[in-house]
């Protein structure tokens, strides 16, 4: 079993060379190799105790002879044990390595040389070279231990700051006297401790320092190292202080965004409201109104939806996103606010503008038009002979499909208002199938007008059953073989939702369609989309409230 599980030779070797090579961390050059090394320590340390904790303590010295020496040279290093839970680990590898019944002096001598080393570590007077004195001289001050150095942090944090940000003299502004060199030294010296509640006033004046240098100050791993804490909720750090950050480090930005993806996609979600509440304390369409983290964020995205082939929760996420960011650059101050059209430069400006246009801003009664108009706009764009490559098409594709709002109110006017449904009908067609190879999205369109058209003769019936429906379904030829479920998926759950018969039926129906044919996801995804719609738009329709209660219940989740 340890043959397994043993801790690779050479990097065993390799941090007894570096601990060595270290000793207490006296001088400026082995602190700042320190500081480099200090997150890939903390694994290696952890992969030991993963390790140890699967042995007898015996076992583990003799497999691994220099265990002792590495772990004690480490406990001494006050880079080392002062960083996130390396002190923790470290406590935990000598735990192991004690022997619960020792059998002969040397197992006895090792038990206490333990003991000692972790009562080094649990003292508050870890920090102290000279512990008689210095106990003293704090006692002179009127100080505890631990008075005393919170005091000395927040003296050293409220000095560095002060330095940073610049005195004023005679007017003058010095920030700039400040070397780049120092500044990377105090963000280096700062890894250990990021997050440290003390250290947050420092951690934001170097995140929105500048200082004019051409190429960026801050160390790398100081840039990581924060974000990381902030994604984990370690700290908490002003948005200004992040969203410089993010604009400074694109690494950090790329992974938040993934974190946010990861964090969705895995857990389950049973409303919009809390897809809406993880999105926006990721502070990410907060930041988005700056138009380069925006188009960052943007491409991200896109990539997740292709790489996921438009899963259902991805498009989701990025729908509720795009809300979010409209709201954030809504609230944005005038005087800094960007033009919508710095987020998107390339596409076609009436179509932005109507696009951009929020329902909740038109009365009921003029929707209809208003989607007749995006409609003719799109078609216009997409049947354009300039627009021949498939990238062409899928940006104009990935621009209307962020705004999923517009795409659900289309789908509901065709059944609930008097309208000419062929706008609205391409609208929802050129969403499900963009592309119109070997005549796809105009069969679509064919499918969709006939399954359409059966619904509206089923509409103001008070009495249904399964049956009826499903010779709306066999209104297609085949509908095994049609051109786009997702499209029809969408007509029949909006049916099921607004008619008066097709409520009485809808709980059969659902459990029908998703039992036959894979679109659970699809149609969980719709309901919470419509619930969230009707929350959030004032209407007060209780009865269908309630049957998208009864329906997301019945599909596991629950508005």
């Amino acid at each position: 079993m340890a043959q397994n599980t043993a801790v690779p030779k050479l990097n065993f070797e390799y941090w007894l060379d570096k601990a060595i090579e270290w000793g207490q961390a006296t001088t400026l050059e082995s602190q700042k190799d320190v500081c480099l090394h200090l997150p890939q320590l903390q694994e290696f340390l952890q992969q030991i105790y993963e390790t140890l904790k699967h042995m007898d303590s015996i076992v583990a010295i003799q497999q691994f002879p220099l265990i002792g020496q590495l772990l004690g040279r480490l406990c001494w290093n006050p880079f080392v044990i002062g960083y996130d839970e390396s002190q923790k680990t470290l406590m935990w590898c000598l735990c192991c390595l004690y022997s619960s019944e020792p059998q002969n002096p040397v197992e006895l001598k090792a038990n206490s040389w333990i003991r000692s080393l972790l009562c080094h570590l649990l003292s508050s007077s870890k920090w102290e070279s000279n512990e008689a004195e210095t106990t003293t001289f704090i006692s002179t001050l009127g100080y505890t231990s631990a008075d005393y150095y919170c005091h000395l942090v927040k003296n050293m944090v409220f000095s560095l700051v002060t330095e940073l940000r610049g005195n004023q003299l005679n007017g003058f502004n010095i920030q700039g006297r400040v070397p780049a060199s120092r500044v990377n030294a105090v963000s280096l010296f700062c890894l250990p401790l990021v997050t440290l509640p003390d250290l947050t006033p420092l951690l934001e004046t170097l995140l929105l320092y500048h200082g004019g240098a051409s190429r960026e100050i801050l160390s790398s791993e100081f840039l990581e190292a924060v974000n990381e804490a902030f994604l984990k909720k370690k700290i908490s750090l002003p948005e200004s202080a992040i969203f410089s950050l993010w604009l400074r480090h694109l690494p950090s930005l790329e992974k938040a965004t993934l974190y946010l993806l990861d964090q969705l996609v895995s857990i389950q979600l049973n409303s919009l409201e809390e897809v809406a509440c993880v999105i926006k304390d990721s502070l990410l369409p907060q930041a988005a109104t700056h138009p380069a983290i925006f188009r960052i964020v943007n491409e991200i995205f896109k990539n997740a939806l292709l790489e996921t082939d438009g899963t259902p929760e991805v498009m989701t996420i990025i729908q509720m996103f795009t809300e979010l960011f409209l709201q954030a650059h809504q609230n944005e101050n005038k005087q800094h606010k960007f033009p919508l059209k710095a987020y998107f430069p390339y596409h076609h400006q009436p179509l932005v503008t109507a696009l951009l246009r929020r329902p909740f801003e038109l009365p009921t009664t003029h929707r209809s038009q208003h989607l007749k108009h995006i409609s003719d706009m799109l078609k216009a764009l997409v049947e354009d002979a300039n627009i021949s490559s498939l990238a062409d098409l899928f940006e104009i594709w990935f621009f209307v499909a962020r705004f999923g709002e517009w795409l659900d109110i289309a789908a509901e006017q065709l059944l609930r208002a008097a309208v000419e449904p062929d706008a609205l009908l391409w609208l929802l067609a050129f969403y499900y199938c963009p592309q119109n190879e070997n005549q796809q999205r105009t069969q679509t369109m064919v499918e969709a007008q006939a399954v359409y058209n059966h619904l509206m003769m089923l509409f103001s019936c008070r009495v249904l059953s399964i049956k009826d429906l499903e010779a709306a379904l066999h209104s297609i030829t085949d509908i095994e073989q049609c051109c786009n479920q997702h499209l029809i998926t969408h007509l029949l759950t909006n049916f099921l939702l607004f008619s008066s018969g097709g409520h009485m039926i809808a709980q059969e129906f659902v459990y029908h369609i998703t039992k036959t044919t894979d679109t659970s996801k699809e149609v969980c995804s719709l309901l919470i989309r419509t619930a969230y719609r009707i929350n959030h738009s004032g209407e007060e329709n209780q009865r269908t409230v309630k049957l998208l209660n009864e329906l997301l219940q019945k599909l596991t989740l629950k508005v």
